[in-house]
């Protein structure tokens, strides 16, 4: 199954990206031994326009025609289910075996997601209670793809 990553903003030279591009690394490297692979990372700008509505619906509107046709769409969201490492692997393998092709998995900006996405999503997924950064975030996203890689793979990376 082809992962691919969106994420509103643009991450800028700094360790926060050198350490989101070592998990997105590992993660393509190791991937494709359980199935799993990286199909891109796509980054937008954040929409300029002048409210938040339609920055969020701009913004949306540009994550749609990103998503390939028949694609598992994965919104990361503070009203989302929060999964385990463990429950996020068996998620990723189940979709990988029930045949899907695609996944993308979603940023959105600061002004959160279109609701309308997230009415269309089939996963809306909450990182945690606190508020996070977007580049923590996109390290974050990254790091699980990695660790559910090693999870299905049984590479000793989690321990429990």
């Amino acid at each position: 199954m082809r992962i691919s990553l969106f994420a509103v903003g643009r991450l800028k030279t700094g360790p926060e990206k050198d350490l989101a591009s070592r998990y997105i690394d590992r993660f393509a490297k190791a991937g494709p031994a359980v199935g799993l692979e990286l199909a891109r990372v796509v980054e937008i700008n954040e929409s300029r326009a002048s409210n938040a509505e339609t920055r969020k619906k701009e913004e949306g509107a540009i994550l749609e025609k990103s998503l390939p046709e028949g694609s598992i769409l994965v919104l990361l969201d503070e009203r989302g289910k929060t999964l385990g490492s463990e429950a996020f692997a068996d998620m990723l393998g189940r979709h990988r075996d029930g045949g899907k092709r695609d996944m993308m998995i979603a940023i959105g900006g600061a002004d959160g997601l279109d609701p309308d996405l997230r009415a269309r999503a089939d996963l809306v997924l909450n990182l945690g209670s606190m508020t996070w950064p977007h580049q923590i975030v996109r390290i974050l996203i990254a790091e699980q793809l990695y660790r559910a890689v090693t999870i299905l793979s049984g590479h000793p990376y989690h321990r429990v």
